[in-house]
This record gives structure tokens, sequence and C-alpha cells, in this order.
């Protein structure tokens, strides 16, 4: 049986030591990394088969971003399960019932209006950080500033949030 062969699955094995590593330094688990590379290629391959690859400008932005969303469901999924695949018998009802749904909705409005006051520069380096993963040195260059104004302006923003949002 052969591999397909596409320009995104070509771009996806050209970056597969890179976005390994990253993988491995972002779950803290090479087996983790592992699965999360497996799961990627399906989800790129189930990707190709439904867009032109003209629909996607940056091949490499896009696999990472595939990759790191996929990172986040496989730690939730083991938050879930408790780590050995358990449901966690301390943890509440998982449905959650409309008192609970109206709090997070509340807390979800507050982050967004706490994310809306940030300067653009810190809210875009935070974001980038959390929810795309990118490095220190990636944010520096997208924003064209240093690195150390990257951290600067990640502490700004976590010490926003944190002060607008109070504790969890």
């Amino acid at each position: 049986m052969t591999a397909p062969s596409s320009r995104l699955i070509d771009a996806f094995l050209g970056l597969y030591g890179e976005l390994k590593r990253h993988l491995r330094r972002r779950t803290g688990d090479s087996s983790r990394a592992e699965e999360v590379m497996q799961e990627t290629y399906l989800r790129l391959l189930e990707t190709d088969s439904r867009l032109q690859q003209e629909q996607i400008r940056d091949q490499r932005a896009f696999i990472f971003r595939v990759a790191g969303n996929l990172a986040i469901d496989v730690a939730r999924r083991e938050q879930r399960a408790g780590g050995n695949g358990e449901p966690d018998p301390q943890q509440a009802d998982p449905v959650a019932g409309p008192e609970r749904n109206a709090i997070a909705q509340d807390r979800l409005r507050q982050l967004d209006e706490a994310l809306r006051e940030l300067p653009p520069n810190a809210r875009l380096a935070l974001l980038l950080f959390r929810v795309d993963g990118l490095s220190h040195a990636l944010i520096a260059r997208r924003l064209g500033v240093s690195e150390s104004m990257v951290a600067k302006y990640l502490a700004q923003a976590l010490r926003h949030c944190r002060d607008r949002l109070g504790p969890i």
C-alpha cells in the first residue's frame, strides 16, 4: 500500500522533526507527542481530501495549528479521565447544569473583556503563545520586536488578566 502524496502531507513530512519536538515540549511526553503526530497526520489526510490546496495559504502554520489543537484535545481527554483512563470520581456531574453554564458564560465574557482591554501587541502575543503554542522567538518575528519584549508583553497580559479575573 502506498502512502498518499499531496503538498499538505509532503509539508507535514518535511516538518516532522520540528513538529515532533514542538509537541514533545508542549505535551511533556514523547508518547503523547507521537499520538498527536499520528492524529495530525490523519486529520491532514481528511482535510486534504476536502480542501483544495490553494485554500491553505500557509501550510506550516496550518499544520502547527492542527497539531496544537489536537494536543489540547489529548490533554483535555486525559484530564477528564483523571490521567489513567478512568473517570475521576471526585469530578462533578459531567453534564453542567444551568447555574454552571451561566457561571462559565460569565467568566468567558469577563475574559473576553479583559483581553479586549489589552494593548494590541500584548493581546496578540498572549494569544499566539497560549492558543497557537508559538515560541517567544516566533512571536518576536511575527510582531517585529525582540524576544525580551515578547516576554514583557506576556507578563503584562497575564498580570492584567489575573488582576481583572481574580482566582478561578
